[in-house]
């Protein structure tokens, strides 16, 4: 009887178990549905989610994310490329990439509560009507190259100081001495020719008084090897261990504008070549050391800047001056170092956020702080871009007896002086915050701003 009654009372107790497993396996299954139901409701795709989210619509499709709700320290705002956002009561700003900014479409009218950012790190001739006052000043927030910007990207090229200091492509002075017998002296690899720079110009001029090897299509006279000859190779360590044999490389940047600077300036400083540079004309504030570059003159002939570094190159001690600062691994201008450790944006390294969602975040913050500031009855903050945020001044050409005629060296300044009236036309449109078409864009290009005034 006793053992009879055991078996019942395990039976028993194994029934319970498996009735209390199952109510307690449906009721999980049951919170899960519910769950999944409301998760897929804040999922779609493009969809903002609910709850007090600012949405923050990028007009350029740069991301080309349909929505994102995004962290931003304490913050969230959603992200989205999706432009019907337009007329969403939740909507706070508009971002714009400027390469992309057109006057074919605009997210008007401008309601009160809109904010316009502008990112744009590229090259002025990308979009030069942006570079002039009437248009810069339409934006709220801005990130450029420019040390002026809200968020200055002038070291968008270069990862951080170690990548400086690094010796991994440092080669003995006298290799580069015993490569001299087949190596010219002077490296050049630019495929993108004749820019506002007028750089190839004044390039040419050079070659009639040293020897330069030219590895791109600009001024060409030295093939790559097969696998290095495309733009996206350009970072290749092959390529790298190419210009490394070299003494000097010319960085001349597309454009000349104070912070515009770019991988032509970093490269051969990471790898232990001497640049010589042509391009912003504040280099100095970014050198790692204030002999660690031959800055171009360009009021000064070539025939100069040839005999300068034909001295350097014979002379082995004048030469390694401008590498000191490498071989000691030592950065002397605090203002470099201080931009690399205190930029809160990081350069192909995973353990830091990229520009693009430092802007975003950028944007997002202060859209909130206008939030809480109208919870407290304050009066809204504005931002306001100012000229000095995207700026560069018109394209100057050299005047060498041997220069190039080619027509798209000739282009740039027009366009430049061209891109004037555009800035003026458009700013004048927006800040009537009307809808237009680009037929009375431009209409309003060419009519006469004294005319314009007058019907005012």
């Amino acid at each position: 009887m006793w053992r009879i009654s055991v078996k019942k009372r395990c039976a028993f107790c194994l029934c319970a178990c498996a009735l209390v497993f199952l109510i307690m396996t449906f009721q999980v299954v049951e919170e899960l549905g519910r769950f999944e139901q409301a998760h897929s409701r804040r999922q779609v795709p493009g969809q903002a989610p609910e709850g007090p989210y600012p949405v923050i619509v990028w007009w350029s499709p740069l991301t080309g994310e349909l929505g994102r709700l995004g962290h931003c320290g304490r913050n969230r705002c959603f992200f989205t490329v999706n432009r019907s956002y337009h007329s969403h009561p939740q909507t706070k700003a508009f971002l714009f990439y400027g390469t992309d900014f057109s006057v074919d479409s605009l997210p008007l009218p401008r309601l009160e509560q809109h904010q316009w950012a502008l990112f744009h790190e590229e090259s002025p001739k990308n979009n030069y009507k942006l570079f002039h006052e009437p248009l810069i000043t339409l934006f709220n927030h801005t990130a450029s190259f420019s040390r002026h910007a809200h968020l200055p990207l002038t070291t968008q090229h270069l990862e951080g100081i170690r990548a400086l200091t690094a010796h991994t492509h440092l080669l003995p002075l006298a290799y580069k001495n015993h490569l001299r017998k087949t190596l010219a002296p002077v490296v050049y690899v630019q495929s993108d020719c004749h820019p506002p720079s007028d750089r190839d110009v004044y390039v040419q001029e050079l070659m009639q008084h040293i020897q330069v090897d030219s590895y791109g299509q600009c001024l060409h006279n030295k093939d790559l090897p097969p696998h290095l000859r495309d733009s996206t190779a350009m970072d290749d360590q092959d390529f790298y261990q190419i210009l490394a044999q070299y003494k000097f490389v010319l960085a001349f940047e597309n454009a000349i504008c104070e912070d515009y600077i770019t991988e032509k300036l970093w490269r051969p400083l990471k790898i232990g070549v001497v640049p010589v540079y042509y391009g912003a004309p504040n280099v100095h504030m970014w050198l790692p050391d204030n002999r660690s570059a031959v800055v171009v003159h360009p009021d000064e002939p070539p025939e100069k800047l040839a005999q300068y570094l034909k001295r350097l190159d014979k002379n082995d001690w004048e030469y390694l001056k401008y590498l000191e600062w490498k071989h000691k691994r030592e950065i002397s201008n605090v203002n470099l170092v201080t931009e690399l450790k205190e930029r809160p944006w990081g350069v192909q390294d995973i353990g830091q956020d990229n520009f693009i969602d430092v802007f975003e975040c950028m944007v997002c913050n202060r859209v909130w702080e206008n939030i809480h500031r109208q919870e407290k009855k304050l009066p809204s903050k504005v931002w306001r871009a100012e000229e000095s945020h995207l700026k560069c001044p018109s394209p100057k050409l050299f005047d060498f007896a041997e220069s190039s005629s080619s027509p798209l060296r000739q282009m740039w300044r027009s366009s430049y002086e061209q891109s004037k009236r555009e800035a003026r036309a458009l700013g004048l449109m927006l800040r009537r915050n009307r809808n237009f078409t680009v037929t009375q864009f431009w209409r309003e290009v060419f009519t006469d701003p004294e005319e314009t005034e007058s019907l005012w």
